[in-house]
């Protein structure tokens, strides 16, 4: 608030006092008062009122200097009636109060809709651990009765476990830090962790593995990791249709970081698709052409390694093939051993 914005604020207190200060001289002037006096008087009453303009301007731009260095400091604004002193003048006040009122019911929202979504958490975690049961299940009256329409349903069955190993993982993405444990990993284990995973699927679409330089050790949780690269591992055999597939994993060793490529031959994707493949629910080409695609598995993806303060890219050539590409820092922080 500058001194002019002040005056303009008072403009119609300024205008009163001088229509006064006018009638004033003007009523002593009838009543024959000394000139001299006149004069004086009015300087009295404009050097008050100056006063107390001074006085109240210095009052409240010095408190909204505090409010606005409170403001450029907070990471969250919504938190500015929690650092500010209550004010000495009365606008202030009513500001004051009003904010803390605000705060307190928006607080009061947070909370309430905090306890639904960790309800709502716990109900899915529930969910996914039940559903379990019925599956395993199936997949075992299936083993014992093998026959073409069995060997269908398994195979929609595993995909149902996918879908909710994807839901679970969902659920959790937004308190990942609360649920890993950074461990010295080895790369070459997590990977064929997923290849033995994936084997049934593998071997049914005739994918050939090729896997080079991966003995490396990595610094991450090994569960979000595992279900990272089996996502990736997902799509990429829900999108090759060659006759020869092939899916190629090796690394590069740089400075300060172990780079993992995960490279198919599929049908690739555009530019288009490429620059917004891990946005929420983007199914692009693909899921027009497949219709299987859900948009969450690359966004889940992504999520979790910042999460992990991991990186992930994406490279591709319509019909020739997707590199998925994760970089794994060779930093040990954070590491429980």
């Amino acid at each position: 608030m500058g001194l002019t914005t002040f005056l303009k604020e008072k403009i119609i207190s300024i205008v009163l006092l001088s229509m006064v200060n006018m009638f004033t001289v003007l009523l002593l002037y009838v009543l024959h008062t000394d000139l001299y006096a006149i004069i004086y008087l009015v300087i009295l009453n404009i050097c008050a009122y100056s006063i107390v303009l001074i006085y109240e301007y210095r009052k409240k731009i010095e408190y909204y200097k505090v409010l606005k260095s409170h403001l450029n400091s907070l990471d969250k604004l919504y938190m500015i009636s929690e650092v500010i002193d209550e004010p000495n003048f009365l606008e202030g006040k009513i500001l004051y109060n009003t904010l803390k009122k605000s705060n307190k019911s928006m607080n009061d929202e947070i909370a309430k809709y905090k306890r639904y979504n960790l309800e709502f958490r716990e109900y899915i975690d529930m969910w996914v651990h039940e559903i379990k049961t019925p599956i395993s299940s199936s997949k075992l009256i299936m083993e014992n009765n093998k026959n073409e329409i069995t060997k269908s349903i398994n195979e929609e069955i595993d995909r149902i476990e996918i879908l909710v190993e994807q839901a679970l993982f969902y659920s959790k993405s937004n308190s990942v830090e609360k649920d890993y444990i950074i461990r010295q990993l080895s790369l070459k284990k997590t990977i064929n962790n997923v290849i033995k995973r994936n084997a049934k699927i593998l071997i049914q679409n005739k994918v050939e593995i090729e896997i080079e330089n991966v003995e490396y050790i990595i610094y991450s949780d090994s569960k979000w990791v595992e279900f990272i690269i089996n996502q990736i591992f997902s799509n990429s055999i829900k999108y090759m249709n060659k006759k020869n597939k092939k899916l190629k994993i090796y690394c590069e060793d740089k400075a300060n970081k172990i780079v993992l490529f995960i490279r198919d031959n599929g049908i690739g994707m555009n530019q288009k698709d490429i620059s917004k493949a891990f946005e929420k629910g983007y199914t692009g080409e693909l899921g027009r052409k497949f219709g299987e695609s859900t948009g969450i598995g690359l966004y889940l993806c992504k999520k979790l390694c910042s999460k992990l303060s991991l990186s992930i890219n994406i490279k591709s050539t319509k019909d020739e093939g997707t590199t998925v590409i994760i970089i794994f820092p060779k930093s040990k922080m954070n590491i429980f051993e």
